[in-house]
This record gives C-alpha cells, sequence and structure tokens, in this order.
C-alpha cells in the first residue's frame, strides 16, 4: 500500500525542498501544497519508470552531493581566475573522451549533468553505445588527468551509489 502511495520517495523529498527552495519561505501552507506536490507528481508519473533506479548507499549519495558542491565552489574561483588573468592564446580548451564503466542510465544521467554543472567543463556528447562521453575543458594541460580525475571522484561514488 505504501508503494502505492509514495512510489518514489527520494523524489517526493526532493519536490518537497525544490518546493520550499522555489517559494522562498517556509510556511504550513506552502509545506502541504510540496507534500502535495511531492506525492501527486511520482504517482502520476510512476507508470513511465517501470524499471526505476534503485541507491543502494543512500551515504555514499549524501557524500557525492557534498564533493560536488565542493568542486562547484572551486571550479567558481578556477573559471575567475581564467578569464581574469589568462590571455586568451594562454588560454588550452581541449577535448576529453572519458570511457564510460557506469552501465545505468540515471548514473550517466547524472554524471553528465554533474560535468556540466561544474564551471569549466560541459559534457558534450555521449557515444551512441553509451560507453564514453565528450567533455570540453576550458583550461586545462592534462586532458588525461580530467578525465582520471572525472572516473576517480564522480564515477567511482556513482557507480557505488547505482550499481
Amino acid at each position: 500500500m505504501l508503494k502505492r502511495l509514495i512510489p518514489h520517495p527520494m523524489l517526493s523529498l526532493a519536490l518537497v525542498l525544490v518546493w520550499l527552495m522555489l517559494v522562498n519561505h517556509v510556511s504550513l501552507g506552502n509545506l502541504i501544497l510540496g507534500a502535495f506536490l511531492g506525492l501527486v507528481v511520482p504517482a502520476i508519473t510512476a507508470p513511465y519508470w517501470p524499471n526505476r533506479a534503485h541507491v543502494g548507499r543512500p551515504f555514499v549519495a549524501v557524500q557525492y552531493v557534498l564533493i560536488v558542491l565542493w568542486d562547484i565552489l572551486v571550479a567558481n574561483v578556477q573559471v575567475a581566475a581564467i578569464i581574469l588573468f589568462k590571455r586568451n592564446e594562454n588560454i588550452r580548451s581541449r577535448w576529453v573522451t572519458v570511457p564510460l564503466d557506469l552501465t545505468s542510465p540515471e548514473a550517466i544521467t547524472v554524471l553528465a549533468g554533474t560535468i556540466t554543472m561544474t564551471p569549466g567543463t560541459v559534457s558534450a556528447m555521449l557515444s551512441a553505445d553509451g560507453s564514453c562521453i565528450l567533455v570540453h575543458c576550458l583550461h586545462t594541460d592534462d586532458p588525461e588527468g580530467v578525465r582520471d580525475d572525472i572516473k576517480a571522484r564522480y564515477e567511482r561514488r556513482l557507480k557505488e551509489i547505482f550499481q
């Protein structure tokens, strides 16, 4: 019964939190409306998620979020320094191909989103077979190091979370 009422508990919680952040005011009415959205939206969309992803290690997911937030903060400072202090001819933009060990579409989507949210990098394309992702870096002298960082900091943790 509870599974039918709350088919995606993490999505429900996320919807409530996002709603409260959007309205920027915590009140009983906003909390009730957020809870209503958190129950109705997953219930309506549940038939479209027949093979939904399973988050196996929620504490690793929290750790992942904290690492991504830290990396976004650090990358903002690095990109600002590049823009303010590097001359155009000294900026070395590179395309980096990152081979993927991830197989879950949800995990690959989170990885691509993480790369894009981090200033200075953009995930540009996923190969047709899902075996690698193409990433553009604003500035790097070490494309292999960027690839290794993505695999070590993000992909390894996503494998723990989703597989």
